[in-house]
């Protein structure tokens, strides 16, 4: 196999080898106040600044992972649409998928695959100065369009109708891009909407589920949300499907309300460390509007009170929990709302966080983490003072005045595709 073609995650701490980012483009520039709610924003941003922070952050990525294992949405959109046949394929399915007129075929097949991926990211035809469609803002946090589940990749669905090209998109880079489309082939892409074997719902309920809601604990357990933007039917489709092809052991059921505030799991826990997740206070210990639901493969339930039993009980009873805010009002829920608990491991005890956080910072300085921020990181990587392979117990910090503001953090704004592989000691 090729190695640029290595498909494997079991963990959310592993070493990152490759994932896949995109940077706030000019559709986001197109975000009007009386839209900004139906595209999934809570506010305007200056893409400028946004990109200016975003490309920080890709470059600490690139410092830790390598240049070429930073794969860019864009990128990948225009070497999938390289031969006539594959451009002619998506040219055909976004012409019936947007309901454009028929004569705009020919006028995108004169269009460079680096022109057409644009096209279909923004909306924009710039060749004809016309928009063709709405924006897709929230590419930016491609954590939700795939998620890697070891060997496999489960094409996910997204709840709002303002992301649905984004799930267009996602199925036209693994089904045809050289790097994905070996996946296709060997029956390791899971697309929920085309499993025939489990009957559809009774309730009429169609599948919901996006990647800040699936997390690789380790090897034995996924964890899958049901919140405000994957529902159950979706959990008990790639729960049946999983254990069908016996691709895990456990698939961990965690509900949490159904609000806004708490959009996925990712936005109220992740793991950064062997023993540490960084978490919120009320829902991971106190339960708040929240439940655990183990399901095993060999048709056992158990069920935890909250996210916390369960880690201590079946993962790590030596986990430890690095509370947003400090668990103190208000600003356990200020810094939770800004994304205080939305951390992306690097490698075991060095992850990525915005720069908003304090109380937060202060929590990760008590438990023994150095927290620099990402230019002065960088600068140092340049100049040699430290070695991204000898960094340890260090969070990051990136400039987020307008990441921030888009309602997602670094978490969200990673796709890992592959991670080195960890050996977890047995829970005795």
């Amino acid at each position: 196999m090729d190695a640029n073609s290595s498909i494997y995650v079991d963990s959310e701490i592993g070493r990152l080898k490759k994932v896949i980012v995109h940077r706030p483009d000019e559709g986001i520039a197109r975000i009007t106040p009386k839209r900004a709610g139906e595209l999934l924003f809570d506010d305007i941003v200056h893409l400028p600044n946004m990109q200016d922070e975003h490309d920080t952050f890709v470059n600490v990525l690139r410092a830790f992972v390598g240049k070429e294992n930073v794969l860019a949405v864009r990128d990948l959109l225009a070497e999938s649409t390289r031969d006539e046949e594959s451009k002619y394929e998506v040219i055909n399915k976004i012409i019936d998928f947007e309901e454009l007129p028929y004569s705009f075929i020919p006028r995108l097949a004169g269009l460079s695959p680096e022109q057409l991926a644009d096209t279909l990211i923004t909306g924009y035809l710039e060749r004809e100065d016309r928009i063709l469609f709405d924006p897709i803002p929230n590419l930016i946090f491609t954590r939700d369009i795939a998620v890697t589940v070891k060997d496999h990749v489960i094409i996910t669905k997204a709840a709002k109708t303002a992301r649905f090209r984004e799930n267009f998109l996602t199925r036209l880079i693994f089904s045809s891009h050289p790097r994905f489309r070996r996946l296709k082939g060997e029956g390791k892409t899971i697309n929920l909407n085309r499993v025939d074997k489990f009957p559809p719902s009774k309730r009429g309920e169609t599948i919901s589920i996006e990647g800040g809601d699936v997390m690789m604990i380790n090897k034995d357990y996924l964890l899958v949300g049901c919140s405000e933007r994957t529902n159950e039917y979706a959990f008990q489709m790639l729960k049946n499907y999983l254990f069908d092809r016996g691709i895990i052991k456990n698939v961990v059921q965690v509900n949490i309300p159904q609000e806004r505030t708490y959009m996925h799991i990712d936005t109220v826990f992740t793991q950064i460390n062997h023993n540490h997740f960084v978490a919120y206070h009320p829902i991971v210990k106190e339960g708040l509007g929240s439940y655990v639901d183990v399901h095993r493969a060999n048709g056992e339930t158990i069920e935890y009170p909250c996210l916390r039993d369960f880690l201590l009980t079946e993962v790590n009873p030596s986990m430890e929990f690095i509370w947003a805010g400090r668990a103190e009002s208000p600003y356990q829920e200020r810094e939770q709302w800004t994304d205080g608990c939305n951390l992306v491991a690097l490698k075991p005890g060095v992850a990525v966080t915005y720069d908003r956080n304090p109380v937060t910072e202060k929590a990760f300085k008590e438990f023994g983490y150095k927290v620099i921020g990402a230019e002065k990181m960088l600068r140092d990587i340049e100049n040699g003072k430290i070695s991204p392979e000898k960094v340890e117990n260090t969070i990051i910090t990136i400039p987020s005045n307008e990441l921030s503001r888009a309602r997602g953090g670094s978490h969200c704004m990673t796709c890992p595709i592959e991670r080195e592989e960890i050996e977890w000691p047995p829970i005795v």
